[in-house]
């Protein structure tokens, strides 16, 4: 049985950091419907180990991520698996919104005039966030950008499918190692709203349960037996 820990809701146009420790589980809830939570990984006892997108995909031959799929580190480990999800389609190539973007589409509003009303960006964001760390720019990754499904047409444009969206939408990621998590809750970059979109995203911390043989993420892709493994390795030599 799972106790909550903590929970918290991340504002719109915001962001969060925290370290979890391995053998927990966030759930993560879009609130309004139509929100965005971009996120990066790290190893907290090696910054320089970090999410790694390309692997993510072509370890586990999908372009999505939902339930079954795991996050790698750019070593082969694994950071968390993905337990549960309601919204079934996440991005993870689409990157960062960048100050221009969100001034050109939707106005440039700064802190000091606009307060907590103000257009955050994703990149800006996130900088703020490593910074914190003893990291900056040169440090960041592709990052993982919860709740948006993202199209392709005939010609391979990509477009944010807004009919996705949906009040309640939730997904559960059960970490595989101590990670250092850096949240956003900024749009995606290909959102196209009329309005900047100031969607909250509430996180909630629970305890997890040891992951059993017949796991469903473990046996999700012959890759992810071997992710956990390299896991085990790292951990019984700390």
């Amino acid at each position: 049985m799972t106790e909550m820990l903590y929970q918290y809701t991340v504002p719109g146009a915001a962001h969060w950091s925290l370290r979890i420790r391995r053998g927990t589980s966030l759930t993560l809830t879009d609130v309004e419907g139509g929100a965005n939570l971009g996120m990066l990984l790290y190893n907290p006892e090696d910054l320089l180990e970090k999410y790694n997108a390309p692997d993510t995909l072509k370890g586990q031959h999908t372009f999505k991520l939902t339930r079954g799929n795991c996050l790698y580190s750019d070593m082969g480990r694994i950071f968390c698996s993905i337990t549960e999800d309601s919204f079934g389609w996440h991005d993870t190539v689409c990157g960062n919104i960048h100050r221009q973007q969100v001034a050109e589409r939707w106005g440039d509003r700064d802190y000091q005039h606009d307060r907590n009303q103000w257009h955050q960006n994703g990149y800006d964001s996130f900088l703020v966030e490593l910074a914190k760390y003893g990291l900056n720019g040169k440090d960041m990754a592709a990052n993982l950008n919860w709740f948006s499904k993202v199209t392709v047409d005939d010609a391979g444009n990509l477009s944010l499918d807004a009919s996705a969206a949906r009040a309640g939408a939730s997904v559960t990621l059960r970490f595989e190692l101590d990670t250092l998590v850096l949240l956003h809750t900024c749009p995606h970059p290909l959102n196209q709203a009329t309005e900047y979109p100031f969607k909250p995203v509430l996180c909630q911390l629970l305890t997890s349960a040891p992951v059993a043989e017949d796991d469903y993420c473990l046996n999700f892709r012959p890759e992810n037996r071997r992710g956990f493994e390299n896991n085990r390795l790292y951990q019984f030599f700390r």
